[in-house]
């Protein structure tokens, strides 16, 4: 990490010169955003439309929780006017990185935006909680995280402020739209068949504003290893419970969820695989899911044909 940080430095007086030389031929300084999830750049497109440059350092199928910056993701990070990540410790092996660059750049998580008595608190190792960081997972939560973003932007870009918050207000009255959608299609599976098994704790929010009962193989965090006691857990839930379908996730391996799968079919119980779900990740940018909207779209779609 501290040589991550040495390099950072190194990048200072190159992008520096860069940066002023192309706002000298154009004449024009755009803001230059730099996020860390699609999730996150999905919502400062959204908000800042042609106004700004956004720039997402984790592109579709990237495991946030294991990501670790490039030399590539450095000179970006020198270059942007803004930068935002999601917190609660979702880029773990980025923080001294940002802690650095706050000395002297617009540097904010979009979970400080979010009233902390709506996180998700999980046990993590004797006594010790932290909170669960897929904060975008609960349409409604998310869109809190939006409005903040919108905050922020306007006040570093005071001339395109008006823009920026009617751009905002536009986005969370889609999001509010795409939360109903949700809430329409969860309803039409049976009770007793809304359960979620995947491969990590990611979907927690998800669950708990749509009511739906999840169970993540691994805890809140990929970096948590599993094991066989672990599968062996999983797959007595799994066969009390009556559970239908598993989901692979795109950005995690599906190992784990075969292993599931072929646990349950030892013990006679069939669990079809359900598809794969976007959890900390979008798809692939200029496709149907490769926004946010998409994305959850895309997950509530495949868990309904699965389990209903």
């Amino acid at each position: 990490m501290q040589k991550c940080v040495v390099i950072l430095f190194v990048c200072l007086c190159i992008v520096g010169c860069s940066q002023k030389e192309k706002e000298k031929e154009t004449g024009v300084k755009k803001l230059y955003i730099v996020t860390t999830t699609g999730m996150i750049g999905d919502a400062v497109e959204n908000i800042t439309g042609d106004k700004a440059t956004v720039v997402s350092l984790m592109g579709p199928g990237v495991d946030p929780h294991l990501y670790k910056a490039t030399q590539g993701d450095l000179v970006e990070l020198r270059k942007a006017d803004i930068i935002i990540y999601n917190g609660l410790h979702l880029e773990g092996k980025m923080v001294e990185i940002f802690e650095e660059l706050a000395k002297e750049k617009n540097v904010f998580a979009v979970a400080d935006g979010i009233d902390k008595s709506k996180f998700r608190d999980v046990a993590q190792v004797a006594g010790t909680t932290t909170h669960d960081p897929h904060i975008w997972f609960d349409v409604l939560l998310w869109s809190e995280g939006v409005k903040y973003i919108g905050d922020k932007i306007s006040e570093t870009d005071s001339a395109n402020s008006e823009t920026f918050k009617n751009n905002t207000a536009a986005y969370m009255i889609k999001l509010k739209v795409l939360d109903a959608e949700v809430r329409e299609k969860i309803n039409t599976i049976p009770q007793e068949n809304r359960i979620l098994v995947t491969s990590h704790d990611a979907f927690g929010y998800f669950g708990r504003a749509y009511g739906v009962t999840v169970r993540g193989l691994q805890g809140i965090s990929t970096a948590a290893e599993f094991g066989l006691r672990d599968i062996t857990d999983m797959v007595d839930i799994i066969i009390q419970d009556k559970v239908q379908a598993a989901f692979i996730e795109s950005s995690v391996s599906e190992k784990s969820i075969r292993a599931v799968i072929n646990g349950c079919k030892e013990k006679g119980h069939d669990v079809k695989l359900g598809g794969t779900l976007y959890s900390d990740a979008m798809g692939a940018k200029n496709t149907p899911d490769g926004n946010y909207i998409g994305m959850v779209t895309h997950n509530v779609n495949v868990i309904v044909e699965a389990l209903k």
